[in-house]
């Protein structure tokens, strides 16, 4: 029995041996990720990983040995053998190159490397994967030739690979795919001829050989395709006439050959495609400049799914096609510019109600505009220009209210402005110049506070004054309403068009004098207001306009001495002409002497020099009893009183402690919306106007407090500018306790500071929505350079804020940057006699750790290119989204030389990630325009924050460069809005393919 039960336990124990070694070996199989099966699937995978070179959200952290690699992110495995079926890493924002490993990965049918930064060549070794099925490598920096062994997959359905930078013709070996459904090599520097072979794959459904540099005629082969629904041939250089053949590829949905060099006629059959969701040959030169060419758009009425006809900018010739009535309601996009069509438009334009842009621009069009063009309620884009349009423009284009973009220019329009106009409210450019035009301007038209690229009614016979609503014109950048009949004085809102570049109000009746509220003005390029009757002396502050290039006040009746700096030592950018008394300026300007022609003026400066200094003392007596009469009050107020002692003109009237502390809840937790080196920042609401404040208290025990509080008082007392904090009152009081207390009342700025949107923090319930675009990066860093060249050029004596960072910068309701926290800001003083001499401070240094200038721990005198140097620091933060003190920049790495080193070509690697995945951005700018801006801003940022202070880049020229930036901004995104509207369909078509 003892025997029988002995073996009974060995078999047991030899049963959990064997359970626990079977569940060892399971265990060491997974950790170790292979068994003899599979190692060249790990071992390839690793290959791959080592040739990453940058991986900004760490994907290649989950390829580690503590999981198998069928579990590593981007990673599909058959489950049966554990070979790697799938590699998917579609924007994952990973840099490096392709592995030849890869080839090793026999298993493979899908790769999708989309929408990442790989560069050099794509390895032979691809074509040892014979169960390939989808290639997607779109969107990286691939070079080099497309690898000829391709032909080798020939299970491949999809090649995608636009967006690349590869060279060369399509080799002819890949005639063997068969199998092909999805071709894409736009966007690539690919040459040669299109392959007539492509006629034999009949499974094809799309080909995109765009934005290539391919020769030659299309091929008559590609209408053999019966399953092609895509077709883009556009931005090439192809020749010939278009095959009549393609109308046998009855499925086609959309064919575009736009920016080629195509003539001849457009087949007559092309209506048979019924099918047909997008046509366009824009940019040819099809047709004849005959009537007659348009004969073929009959046939397109059969197309009940048109979407989009682009015929624009060819020689085609003869009447306006009335049969464009007839076409489906569905059309959206009409383009017929720049052609030599004649004739009117026909009533029946209005059938086609839900088009979003018409173009009929530079024709020989006549007549008058049918009312029925206001039923077309969803046009975005209007272009008329360049016809012989005439008659009233019809008031019912005020119900156009989704207008961006009305062009109607160089046409015989006569009458009065429509005051309907007012009604579309999302213009961003209206042109109405070189018509017949009168009356007053609508106040209702140009206080269109919408309009920011330009507004144009020169060249017509419009009266009256310019109307003040013209000040809502915020954000326009060209305001053009030269050569017309109006009069009157310039408005002084004028001056609220900070955004103005181009002014020109030349061949007028305007009179008087130049607003001193258009020294706002500061980013003007271009001003022109000559042959008009503008009376008075040159304003000063045109000379501090640094941005002008051009200055034009010829033929007026100003007076007076010409000042010698800015734009006036240039006699080449300015003109004064016409202007009989004006006297003095720079010798190239060959203007007469200014002479004092007042009697006795030599004995009123010798009287002036005896009274002089006895009117200084009596003013010198008068301070001493008033700082005698102050300190007697502050010592009153010491003993119990709670009325606040500092106040100045400017602000409201002192406001007391009660008061302060009755806004903020006494001055409670949940009011408390920053803390800073002096003091507490509390939100504050005030009873006696109800007005949103921020209260600033100080704490007097921190040591250099009442000096900060002293400072900053003085440094606000005198300032004021739109980027700047605005001061509303302060306090000089004692508490409830008697204790001493100081505070300064600001306007309250809605959305905090720039810190929180750099860096926003992860569990913060704002965290999703406080990501800025590029377009609020760039125009918060335009806010801050104004503020500091305000700061540096324009204060008598210059101030220097010695803390520009983040957490300085305010934002108001609008994204408005506001520099605030003038604490340790310091009064400059330059020695005027001895140019040569260095600049002094009023007190000593002072400064936030990571955007102190290196010149100041030496010693260094503030001054101010030691803010430049912060605000370079600032401006590089803000597009890298790493702190000056992040734990990347150590040995003695710099976020400067961080950026230096990634100057031009890996700028890219190093920016915020958001601004590459920003979709919203990314629609209207292409990434070759961002890269070019970023560049930019990027170079700026550095030239501020190199080490010599003498080779850093002055502010005022900082804010030239930053604008040069945004003008590169705006013409690309107006430049591809046309082009984004007419890719919709595109997009909107793969996807639904996908």
């Amino acid at each position: 029995m003892n025997n029988h039960r002995l073996m009974s336990n060995n078999l047991l124990l030899k049963f959990l041996q064997g359970f626990f070694l079977l569940c060892m070996r399971s265990s060491l199989e997974s950790a170790t990720t292979f068994s003899s099966g599979n190692e060249s699937d790990f071992l390839a995978l690793l290959d791959f990983k080592s040739r990453i070179v940058q991986d900004p959200l760490q994907i290649m952290s989950s390829w580690n040995n503590s999981i198998h690699y069928c579990n590593w992110v981007g990673i599909i495995c058959n489950k049966s053998n554990q070979k790697v079926v799938v590699l998917n890493l579609e924007e994952r924002q990973l840099t490096g190159t392709l592995s030849p490993s890869i080839g090793n990965l026999t298993f493979l049918t899908g790769i999708n490397l989309q929408n990442n930064s790989f560069h050099g060549e794509i390895p032979h070794e691809v074509g040892n994967l014979l169960h390939l099925q989808d290639l997607n490598l779109t969107n990286n920096y691939f070079g080099g030739r497309i690898p000829y062994n391709l032909s080798h997959c020939t299970e491949l359905r999809e090649i995608r690979v636009s967006y690349n930078i590869l060279i060369g013709q399509i080799p002819d070996q890949l005639k063997s795919l068969r199998k092909l459904v999805f071709l894409r090599l736009g966007r690539n520097n690919l040459t040669g001829r299109i392959p007539t072979w492509l006629g034999n794959f009949s499974a094809l459904h799309t080909v995109s050989l765009a934005l290539n540099n391919f020769q030659g005629s299309i091929p008559n082969e590609l209408g053999h395709l019966s399953n092609l629904r895509m077709l883009q041939l556009y931005g090439n250089s192809l020749s010939g006439s278009i095959p009549a053949s393609l109308s046998n590829a009855s499925r086609l949905q959309v064919l575009d050959f736009y920016g080629n060099g195509l003539s001849g006629t457009l087949p007559e059959n092309l209506g048979s495609l019924q099918n047909l969701i997008r046509l366009n040959f824009e940019v040819n030169r099809l047709g004849s400049w005959k009537a007659g060419d348009l004969s073929f758009i009959t046939s397109l009425s059969n197309c009940t799914a048109l979407k989009v006809l682009g015929l624009a900018q060819n020689q085609f010739g003869g009447e306006f096609p009335s049969s464009l009535a007839n076409f489906s309601t569905q059309m959206k996009i009409l383009t017929l510019g720049s052609n030599a069509m004649h004739g009117s438009i026909p009533v029946e334009i209005g059938n086609l109600v839900n088009l979003t842009l018409l173009g009929l621009e530079n024709n020989h069009l006549s007549g008058s505009l049918p009312d029925a063009m206001g039923m077309l309620r969803k046009l975005e884009g209007l272009e008329l220009n360049g016809n012989k349009f005439s008659g009233l423009i019809p008031s019912s284009l005020g119900n156009l209210t989704a207008l961006t973009s009305l062009s109607m220019e160089e046409n015989e329009f006569e009458g009065y402005i429509p005051t309907s106009l007012g009604k579309c409210q999302n213009l961003l450019k209206l042109s109405l110049n070189d018509n017949k035009l009168n009356g007053t301007i609508p106040k209702e038209v140009i206080g269109l506070s919408s309009l920011s690229i330009y507004l144009n009614m020169s060249n017509n016979s419009l009266t009256g004054s310019l109307p003040i609503e013209v000040g809502k014109l915020i954000n326009l950048m060209e305001f053009d309403l030269s050569e017309n009949k109006l009069s009157g004085e310039l408005p002084t809102s004028l001056g609220s068009c900070t955004s103005l570049q181009h002014l020109y109000l030349q061949g007028n009746l305007l009179e008087g004098e130049i607003p001193q509220s258009l020294e706002h003005l500061r980013g003007l390029d271009d001003i022109d207001l000559s042959r008009n009757t503008l009376s008075g002396k040159l304003p000063k502050f045109l000379s501090k306009f640094l941005a002008v290039k051009h200055l034009n006040l010829s033929y007026n009746d100003f007076e007076g001495e010409i000042p010698q700096e800015g734009i006036f030592k240039n006699a080449t950018g300015v003109s004064l002409i016409g202007n009989k008394k004006l006297c003095g300026g720079v010798q190239t300007l060959h203007l007469p002497t200014c002479t004092d022609s007042r009697p006795h003026s030599s004995r009123k400066f010798l009287a002036l020099k005896v009274v002089m200094p006895v009117i200084c003392a009596v003013i010198f007596v008068i301070c001493l009893c008033c700082s005698v009469v102050a300190l007697y009050k502050i010592k009153r107020t010491r003993k119990g009183a709670s009325k606040s002692t500092f106040s100045t003109d400017d602000w409201k009237s002192g406001v007391s402690y009660s008061e302060l502390a009755k806004s903020t809840n006494g001055f409670s937790k949940d009011n408390l919306i920053g803390m800073g080196s002096f003091g507490s920042v509390y939100k504050g609401t005030l009873s006696v106007d109800g007005a949103i404040v921020a209260v600033k208290v100080l704490n007097l025990e921190q040591k250099g407090a009442s000096k900060s509080f002293i400072d900053e008082c003085e440094a606000l007392r005198c300032i004021r500018h739109r980027n700047l904090l605005k001061i509303i009152s302060a306090c000089s009081s004692v508490d409830h306790q008697g204790n001493e207390f100081k505070a300064l009342v600001f306007e309250f700025m809605p959305n905090g500071s720039l810190d929180d949107w750099v860096h926003p923090i992860n569990n913060d319930q704002h965290y999703e929505s406080r990501k800025l675009r590029f377009i609020q990066r760039l125009n918060v860093a335009i806010d801050v350079a104004f503020a500091l060249e305000y700061l540096h050029h324009h204060c008598q004596p210059p101030i220097v804020h010695c803390d520009i960072k983040p957490s300085n910068v305010l934002l108001d309701k609008d994204m408005v940057a506001h520099v605030g926290d003038f604490g340790l800001a310091m009064f400059l003083f330059e020695e005027l006699s001895n140019p040569t001499k260095n600049p002094t401070l009023t007190v000593g240094l002072k400064g936030s750790i990571g955007y102190i200038p290196p010149e100041y721990g030496m010693g260094g005198q503030p001054s101010t290119l030691g803010d430049v140097y912060s605000y370079g620091i600032l401006l590089l933060e803000m597009f890298i989204g790493k702190r000056p003190t992040n734990e990347a920049f150590k040995d003695c790495l710099t976020i400067c030389q961080f950026a230096a080193m990634s100057l031009p070509e890996h700028i890219m690697d190093i920016v915020d990630p958001f601004l590459l995945s920003d979709q919203e951005e990314n629609v209207d700018l292409d990434r070759c325009t961002l890269e070019e801006c970023l560049v930019s801003v990027m170079q700026i940022g550095v030239s501020c924050s190199i080490t010599p202070p003498n080779e850093r880049m002055p502010i005022n020229v900082v804010v030239k460069k930053l604008h040069a930036v945004k003008n590169l901004y705006d013409r690309s995104k107006n430049r591809n809005r046309r082009e984004t509207a007419g890719r919709t369909e595109h997009l909107s078509l793969i996807s639904n393919h996908k």
